[in-house]
């Protein structure tokens, strides 16, 4: 069985969105890699990202309707894979156990699969595309400002081409196609 090699990065909803950046950069000493209204992400060491941001007055202005789940705190918790097969491997083994992901999305740094534990807890599996140089000079791209969430991908037929001998590196390439939209599961629309 493949396994996470790493837990890779935090993502949380909040509404003191510059409040909480300036916190997590005084207390971690992180630094700001990427950042626009809606959306930052920061590190502290060697990753491209160890936190994320999402600033929900961006998303719900007028915050959460009555018995909605709350919109600040833990989005989801990220692990990284070794390698591309690892990620595919594992994503064959949890659909057949019937657990499939809720969103399949190429964030252009990161090839990743959404999935939900039982609770409605949100995870990222994921595995780095590039290195994390590359990865931090993309966020700074127009590409990245153009399209911050990336494009949906089909896992189907990224595990039926690397189980038919397709490079790795083929199937790490970002794929063409307009900005995936992100679903109502993982709590920003």
């Amino acid at each position: 069985m493949a396994k996470p090699k790493k837990l890779a990065h935090v993502v949380y909803q909040t509404r003191r969105y510059e409040e909480m950046l300036n916190w997590y950069q005084q207390v971690f000493e992180a630094k700001v890699v990427y950042q626009n209204p809606a959306f930052a992400f920061l590190t502290f060491d060697d990753e491209h990202h160890r936190f994320a941001f999402a600033n929900m007055t961006a998303f719900k202005p007028d915050g959460v309707a009555p018995g909605a789940r709350a919109d600040t705190g833990v989005n989801h918790v990220a692990y990284t894979f070794d390698n591309a097969g690892d990620l595919l491997e594992n994503y064959a083994r949890l659909k057949q156990a019937g657990i499939t992901p809720y969103w399949r999305i190429h964030h252009g740094m990161t090839l990743s699969l959404y999935y939900l534990d039982p609770d409605g807890n949100r995870m990222e599996f994921q595995v780095d595309t590039c290195t994390v140089e590359q990865a931090k000079a993309y966020m700074l791209s127009e590409a990245f400002a153009a399209n911050p969430i990336g494009v949906e991908i089909d896992p189907e037929e990224l595990l039926r081409q690397f189980r038919s001998g397709i490079p790795a590196e083929q199937l790490l390439v970002m794929p063409q196609g307009a900005m995936s939209p992100i679903p109502p599961e993982h709590g920003l629309s």
